[in-house]
């Protein structure tokens, strides 16, 4: 089969592999309809050192199952199934608490051990666990494609921040960040009834998604600039919640500036430091709340289907360019360049 493997920063390559096969009872073998690249797929497309075994690539699709160990019971051959970018087992406590990106017995994709999801065939680990069937869909529903593969990172790990700030009617909200994610964390800010959105993005072209997804505002200026205009069109008070979805400290640095107090920090964007300031001057004066991690979206994805094929949701707006698997390092170099927002993947 094809896969995608990265082998050092910049160099994406499609490889010939061996098909992945049962490992364990609890396994299913999915065939890809669609996949995507995502923004911190991008993060080791910078600074990734040369291997010249390669890493397989992807974590987020949706597709088909084609065949399943012996201890599966929730999914069969031919379901239209989406897989979370994390799997899981959904029965340990933590994630009888809502948190499956920690699953005791669950992981990641793209290692040796796992493949990577950006391939026409995938092993899932802990099937039952980790694999959502959409009830009712075939393969001629193309339409419907787009958001429902949000539902397996881009769109619900916007959700998770919203959720994890405790978005809710009246509230106030700044999202940071035009990104695939920033734009998905106001779409389901909009949906939780936010009364106004900022958005802080200075790519029109995104920003305008982003207005079509419920934001308000849109503030172009980024520092100390952008802060104080966030808190003019606040009163001069600040955002009852802040969705980061960055992950560089310079969007850490706007959030507890713009934030309000008593206000919450979330955040979704991976971060790409190992120290941020808590102290008096950030978060301890303003008794400011800082949440958000790896969204757990295996523990929002079967509320969120019934909105995508309703048409209630329409996440898969954030993809602005597809292309086949043979075309994905076209697609990551697109990205890249900042010439694309989301690269979808047809396989």
């Amino acid at each position: 089969m094809k896969a995608a493997y990265m082998f050092g920063a910049g160099d994406v390559r499609i490889q010939d592999v061996a098909d992945p096969t049962i490992q364990n009872p609890t396994d299913a073998i999915v065939r890809t309809v669609r996949a995507c690249i995502c923004g911190s797929d991008l993060h080791p497309y910078h600074s990734m050192d040369n291997d010249e075994h390669g890493v397989p690539m992807g974590h987020e699709l949706i597709g088909i199952v084609e065949e399943t160990g012996s201890q599966v019971t929730t999914v069969s051959k031919g379901d239209f199934v989406i897989a979370p970018f994390s799997f899981s087992d959904n029965t340990c406590s933590f994630c009888r608490d809502g948190f499956h990106t920690a699953c005791k017995h669950g992981g990641f994709y793209g290692s040796p051990e796992t493949g990577g999801l950006q391939a026409e065939l995938s092993r899932i680990p802990l099937a039952d666990g980790s694999l959502v069937k959409v009830p009712g869909l075939s393969e001629n529903d193309t339409d419907l494609f787009p958001s429902l593969l949000t539902l397996s990172d881009v769109y619900l790990t916007g959700y998770h921040a919203a959720h994890m700030g405790h978005v809710q009617a009246g509230k106030t909200v700044t999202v940071i960040g035009d990104g695939a994610v920033g734009l998905s964390a106001v779409l389901a800010a909009k949906q939780l009834g936010a009364e106004q959105i900022i958005l802080m993005g200075r790519h029109t072209s995104r920003t305008d998604l982003g207005r079509e997804f419920g934001a308000t505002d849109v503030v172009a200026e980024r520092g100390e600039e952008g802060v104080a205009k966030v808190l003019e069109l606040t009163g001069g008070e600040g955002s009852h919640v802040v969705l980061e979805a960055v992950g560089h400290m310079p969007a850490y640095e706007q959030s507890y500036g713009v934030v309000r107090t008593g206000g919450v920090i979330s955040r979704v964007g991976v971060p790409q430091y190992e120290e941020a300031p808590v102290g008096f001057g950030s978060l301890f004066g303003k008794n400011i709340t800082l949440t958000g991690g790896p969204a757990p979206v295996r523990v929002y994805i079967e509320q969120n289907i019934p909105l995508v094929l309703e048409g209630t949701i329409n996440p898969g707006k954030v993809f602005d360019r597809t292309v086949t698997l043979d075309d994905a390092p076209a697609g990551y170099a697109a990205m890249d360049a900042r010439e694309a927002l989301k690269v979808l993947l047809i396989v």
